[in-house]
């Protein structure tokens, strides 16, 4: 059995967060295969998805905290990814995300907006380049990262 807080918002499933990647794309001007494509690798469409990443810590956000500019729980959150993108915590401030609680990113209308607004900066940077833009999004940890999101684009075309 399922318990539906109240004012939470309740999500329909894939389909819908497949229109919320499509419409965060277009407002983006990226191509919306590449968001869902994005999103089936990082997530496999789970809203809720988290992961901590202890590397990224200690290179971006430990010295935030070590000189006492964030509080230990904003610290070990912005080392999180969160929901459909997979979106870092600290890359969400940087891109402007303001909500009190990085977990909001889960919200798919919240996480996919920052996600986008990510990778649409990456695109430009790295001037269309698909396979670069997907290196910079993973972070160059997996060399075969972009090929891997590049085998889901026409799951979405």
């Amino acid at each position: 059995m399922s318990t539906h807080w109240p004012n939470s918002p309740q999500f329909a499933g894939r389909s819908e967060c497949i229109q919320i990647a499509r419409m965060q794309a277009m407002a983006y001007s990226l191509e919306s295969s590449l968001v869902c494509a994005v999103i089936e690798q990082e997530s496999a469409w789970n809203p809720w998805a988290t992961r901590y990443e202890p590397a990224f810590f200690a290179k971006y956000v430990a010295p935030l905290y070590t000189n006492q500019k964030i509080s230990p729980t904003e610290a070990y959150g912005r080392a999180f990814s969160y929901g459909l993108m997979q979106v870092m915590g600290q890359v969400a401030r940087e891109r402007g995300f303001e909500g009190d609680f990085l977990p909001e990113l889960c919200n798919p209308y919240v996480g996919v907006d920052i996600g986008c607004r990510h990778l649409a900066a990456l695109w430009e940077k790295n001037h269309g380049d698909m396979s670069r833009t997907l290196l910079a999004w993973n972070g160059g940890g997996n060399p075969e990262y972009p090929q891997q999101v590049m085998a889901r684009l026409g799951n979405y075309r």
